[in-house]
């Protein structure tokens, strides 16, 4: 570890050990230096990162306070390194697999704990993906809409952040322009509807099998088109080459 890793490590320690809970202050930094017995720059480089990891709020003119350390706050980032990874087709999948493996538990989990009012909130955004069929930007945004509606009546914030996270839009807004450029977006509409059913209908196995199949053919489809795309893109480059050859 580097010393500013070990730095980092104390101020969590004093966290998690409940000597600085949420909400509180943290000591002036000279004084906070001299109780970890590290370098002021060390304590102010510590103290920086864990402002950026939203475990720390810095407040001018004021101090530098420990935050609420909600699951929505600290990972929030994850988002963010979602929307890096997409470049990667490999990172892309194992995300699938995240995916697959989460989504249809917490769809299954918020049968029990649905209401008339999420029902209806999830009914509605169904509705507006049936009307926007042909748009895919709303089409994303309710499909994503309809999946947090779903999550969100878990009342599991962290279940909630992690499946957000995962299920990035630039990710989804991908998937939606090639299922419709590959008329295979009435499908996965259905698979929205199918799932919209079996929660209304309380039904918990029925809720996890048509997640499970919707994350999975999702899934399946998402695995051809990397591979062609790929392979397309392995025949441009040939061709490039041979191209280049031919002049040479």
């Amino acid at each position: 570890m580097s010393l500013t890793d070990k730095a980092i490590a104390q101020i969590r320690q004093l966290i998690a050990s409940g000597a600085l809970p949420p909400g509180s202050k943290l000591p002036p930094e000279q004084e906070l230096a001299a109780q970890l017995g590290l370098s002021r720059n060390l304590a102010r480089e510590a103290v920086k990162a864990l402002a950026v990891a939203r475990v720390l709020e810095v407040k001018r003119g004021d101090g530098t306070y420990v935050t609420s350390l909600q699951p929505s706050l600290l990972l929030e980032g994850l988002g963010g390194a979602v929307e890096l990874l997409q470049g990667d087709p490999g990172a892309v999948l194992d995300l699938m697999e995240v995916r697959r493996l989460l989504e249809p538990t917490a769809t299954a989990l918020a049968v029990s704990r649905m209401s008339a009012d999420g029902l209806a909130q999830v009914k509605r955004h169904l509705d507006a993906m049936r009307e926007a069929r042909e748009d895919v930007e709303r089409l994303n945004a309710h499909d994503v809409a309809f999946h947090r509606a779903i999550v969100s009546v878990t009342g599991n914030e962290s279940l909630i952040t992690l499946l957000e996270g995962i299920s990035g839009r630039t990710l989804r807004a991908r998937i939606w322009r090639g299922l419709v450029d590959t008329r295979a977006a009435s499908r996965t509409l259905a698979e929205h509807e199918a799932i919209y059913a079996a929660l209304a209908s309380g039904d918990v196995t029925l809720a996890h099998a048509a997640a499970l199949l919707h994350v999975n053919n999702t899934e399946q489809w998402l695995r051809t088109h990397l591979k062609s795309t790929t392979e397309l893109g392995e025949d441009t480059a040939t061709a490039r080459l041979s191209m280049e050859k031919a002049q040479d």
